[in-house]
């Protein structure tokens, strides 16, 4: 294939102007879209960046009309290649999805169906748009898969979703958005839930496809460093409306807007720590500016004692069938060593960070210290106690220890109202003796976390993801614990809220003494947060020390490529 290049007056791909989208309510209608115009040429990413609730996710599903009521597109037009396509309906629509538009999604197991195989998929999505053989369409789909650089491209043809990793799944989401070779790529998210590795490689596929079929891309992505490395002009979103639009360098370099300039100091860097970062104010105002990071004043005193201490810790999973299946198959146990040999210590009042890529076995080291995946060998020394030993189990040692979700929707009952959910490790604990009492505990664990009183009647699906996160942490400090586990408690937040989140936790730490075990493959937010870390590849644990010695100095090549792959904001394409 010829590599593309936009060349400029170029008639563009994509043209919306003025577009406006309005949900029609009990309480009259409200308008979430605003006179949003845009251009993207053949060949061009747009990177659409803004707050949630900003516009950016609803812009993309207005131009491929996937808009239900209440919602409506009020005013403006979309065209592509010059047609009109705002006003299609019905079969019309649908032949433009697919064969002229193709989307890649945040979580590809929503655009995946479990029952088919990845073959199937791509089959018969090639066969709907285009008018060719099943044999032409396997070789098609084949090809497909390569191009994406799904090694064994055709045994895993009959693969199901399930036996995908994340970073393949979205591989092979973007195979199925280039089947009927479209000319507009819509990607909304497509590398939030990956790790810095895989983001990489996804980054490069979708500017080498872009490049080389002279598709036209919107890029919708709260990751700035996303944005610096893969498009080539950006577009900042604010309440609906456009803020500002311009090459990517000239916007990250020199916003033009208040916002936008906050927007970008609020991002934590991989190359420097700050002790606060600042967080757009509600109007797109500006803020205060970080302020610059001061060691604590107990660590310049004396080393702090060890709080938590892991020894050789070792975790296997049996992935074998039953005995018959292994007899009739006449092959042994397969077993999957998740964590092999991992030992660590994380001093009182610090915070400890553990990265690595999917699978490297972060998640599940902390479930063992959590307590809630018990170890096949080794010990997590809690404050001197097993954390498996019946000691371990007491009411005061269980509400010492917390643990905070990635996904605090899914750990937060729905059915519950915040008061109910943080009065429940209260309750269970014993550690208030009436209805007063829990009900003021509740009310000082949301003031804590920056919320209002009257927010313990409502319910999880009544808040934002970065509100939700607080409920969450709020939660994990009712029982006013000395040591939390954050499983990835920010990278499911746009840039504005995890700022938000991740100043509200150094806070409690300076005000608590709190000390964290941080999990996070976004090295930005290590380098802000911890003072220590360790870096996993495989179940073990390959490099550890003081965070600033081993992101400035990575001694280990694994260190060393996690780093380079880093999306960085300053780097030039």
């Amino acid at each position: 294939m010829s590599t593309h290049h936009p060349q400029p007056g170029q008639p563009p791909v994509l043209s919306v102007r003025g577009l406006s989208v309005t949900f029609d309510t009990y309480k009259g209608p409200v308008q979430v879209l605003d006179d949003v115009s845009f251009d993207i040429a053949p060949g061009e990413i747009l990177g659409v960046v803004g707050e949630s609730g900003a516009g950016k996710s609803m812009t993309g599903a207005a131009v491929i009309g996937l808009i239900e009521a209440p919602g409506r597109i009020s005013a403006g037009t979309v065209l592509l290649r010059g047609e009109r396509i705002d006003a299609l309906r019905g079969e019309d629509l649908r032949r433009i999805r697919g064969r002229r538009i193709g989307s890649i999604f945040q979580d590809p197991l929503t655009s995946l169906n479990p029952v088919y195989t990845v073959g199937q998929h791509l089959v018969e999505t090639i066969r709907t748009h285009l008018p060719v053989s099943e044999k032409e369409a396997q070789a098609r789909a084949l090809a497909l898969l390569e191009e994406v650089e799904i090694p064994q491209a055709r045994e895993r043809m009959a693969q199901y979703p399930h036996q995908f990793s994340g970073g393949m799944r979205q591989r092979v989401a973007i195979a199925l958005a280039l089947c009927a070779e479209p000319e507009l790529i819509i990607a909304d998210e497509p590398t939030t839930a990956l790790d810095v590795s895989v983001q990489a490689q996804i980054i490069a596929l979708l500017r080498r496809v872009c490049k080389e079929r002279g598709a036209a891309a919107m890029l919708i992505t709260h990751d700035m460093g996303v944005i610096a490395e893969t498009a080539d002009r950006v577009m900042v979103m604010y309440q609906g409306r456009v803020l500002e639009t311009g090459p990517v360098r000239q916007v990250l370099d020199t916003p033009a807007q208040p916002y936008t300039q906050v927007l970008m100091a609020a991002i934590p860097s991989v190359r420097q720590r700050v002790q606060r970062l600042p967080v757009p104010e509600v109007g797109g105002g500006p803020a205060a500016p970080a302020v610059p990071w001061q060691p604590r004043a107990q660590a310049a005193q004396q080393p702090a004692q060890a709080l938590l201490q892991v020894h050789d810790l070792h975790k296997a999973y049996d992935l074998s069938g039953g005995w018959l299946a292994r007899l009739l198959a006449r092959e042994g146990k397969t077993i999957l060593k998740a964590v092999d040999g991992v030992g660590f210590s994380i001093r009182k009042g610090t915070t400890f960070g553990l990265v690595g890529e999917s699978g490297s076995g972060k998640s599940t080291v902390a479930r063992m210290v959590a307590g809630l995946t018990p170890p096949t060998s080794g010990t997590v020394l809690f404050d001197g106690v097993d954390k498996w030993s019946a000691a371990a189990q007491t009411v005061a040692m269980r509400q010492r220890l917390q643990m905070i979700f990635q996904d605090p929707y899914a750990s937060l009952n729905p059915r519950w109202t915040v008061h109910e959910l943080i009065a429940e490790p209260l309750q269970v604990l014993g550690l208030t003796a009436s209805r007063e009492e829990t009900a003021q505990r509740v009310q000082q664990a949301l003031a804590r976390v920056r919320m209002k009183p009257d927010d313990a009647r409502k319910y999880p699906h009544q808040f934002s993801g970065g509100q939700r996160q607080r409920i969450a942490i709020a939660r994990a400090l009712a029982s006013q614990p000395e040591f939390i586990v954050c499983d990835e408690p920010t990278s499911a937040l746009d840039v504005s809220v995890q700022a938000q989140v991740l100043n509200l936790m150094r806070d409690l730490q300076d005000e608590f003494g709190l000390t964290y075990l941080l999990i996070s493959h976004n090295l930005a937010v290590i380098r802000h947060m911890c003072d220590d870390i360790g870096v996993m590849q495989r179940g073990r644990l390959v490099e550890a020390g003081e965070a600033s010695a081993v992101l400035d100095a990575p001694q280990h090549e694994y260190t060393r490529a996690l780093m380079a792959a880093v999306p960085d904001m300053a780097r030039q394409r």
